[in-house]
């Protein structure tokens, strides 16, 4: 479930907290990333778990427009393709996923406001009314309603994110890559009509790759800190922003620890990574010093790579 880059998003976050807290240990740390990782596949079964409480919204409004005093033509006799969205019925079906939701409390019923507003923009979308003009009735065409409605009503949506940081300090900003992760799922669904729950980390590698990611930045941290500082050209020390240091930190760790990580790929994750989590500048800074200061650990065969490619970032990330 977990791509490398969020994985090291992940990590940073925790190093930051870890050192900018001075406390704690290292254990304390890593159960903390994983509580992290573990909140981000919550985070996928609760916006899954939305479109089932989208649909009782649409029949709660069909019934009370039925039951008007005069209700138009229309109104009394509703079109209920979108309540009988067999997309829908297929999540309802499956009683692991339901199990999972109800375990870990992740309905969404006090959130009676923000369904009804998400309703509305759906039901006045141009993609919903093409959906309920259109004669096909189809498993594929029901999962391709509610693949728009995840590529369309919930990025920049400020009130979902309200709700998103009242329940996880952690759901934020895991939002887009669970919405991609959402979609990408729904295709496979159409297809196979099988639901996937989703492994934490993609192969056992990636499960190394994090433990020992965050393990070497913290037992090294003190020394890639005095080298940073060391190697600061026409910088002020304390000026130095602690994102950044800690960026470098990772890049640092990541190129000592992983033989098999091209320099290049470690180098521009987290240049990519400076652009969302640092300052404007970050991203020069970040990529001059880590890229000089990897190259100095090169010379001195601390970073030996192995494998055709691994020094130019032409294979494995």
């Amino acid at each position: 479930m977990l791509s490398r880059r969020l994985i090291r998003i992940k990590t940073f976050k925790v190093l930051f907290s870890y050192e900018l807290s001075g406390a704690g240990s290292l254990d304390i740390a890593q159960k903390e990333l994983y509580t992290s990782f573990e909140e981000c596949r919550k985070l996928y079964y609760f916006m899954f778990n939305i479109c089932s409480f989208i649909i009782r919204i649409a029949e709660d409004r069909i019934e009370t427009l039925k039951n008007k005093f005069h209700p138009t033509q229309q109104e009394a006799n509703p079109n209920y393709k979108f309540v009988n969205n067999g997309f829908v019925k297929f999540l309802g079906e499956q009683a692991e996923f339901r199990k999972i939701c109800e375990k870990q409390d992740l309905g969404w019923a006090e959130y009676d406001v923000f369904l009804k507003r998400l309703y509305s923009s759906i039901s006045s979308s141009d993609y919903y009314r093409e959906y309920m003009d259109s004669e096909e009735s189809s498993f594929a065409q029901d999962c391709k309603l509610f693949k728009r409605i995840f590529e369309e009503e919930f990025e920049d949506n400020e009130m979902l994110e309200k709700i998103l940081e009242e329940r996880s300090i952690y759901w934020t900003d895991d939002l887009a890559y669970v919405l991609n992760l959402i979609i990408w799922d729904i295709d496979s669904i159409s297809k196979k009509k099988r639901f996937n729950y989703p492994d934490l980390f993609i192969n056992e590698d990636d499960r190394d790759y994090a433990e020992r990611l965050l393990r070497a930045a913290i037992l090294n941290y003190d020394d890639y800190m005095k080298l940073i500082t060391e190697n600061l050209a026409n910088w002020d020390s304390d000026r130095l922003v602690l994102t950044d240091a800690d960026l470098i930190v990772l890049g640092l760790a990541e190129a000592v620890t992983f033989p098999e990580i091209p320099l290049k790929v470690t180098i521009n994750e987290y240049v990519e990574i400076s652009k969302y989590y640092s300052t404007p500048n970050s991203r020069i800074f970040v990529n001059g010093l880590l890229d000089k200061l990897i190259q100095q650990k090169v010379s001195s065969g601390e970073i030996v790579k192995t494998g055709r490619g691994l020094q130019d970032g032409e294979t494995k990330n």
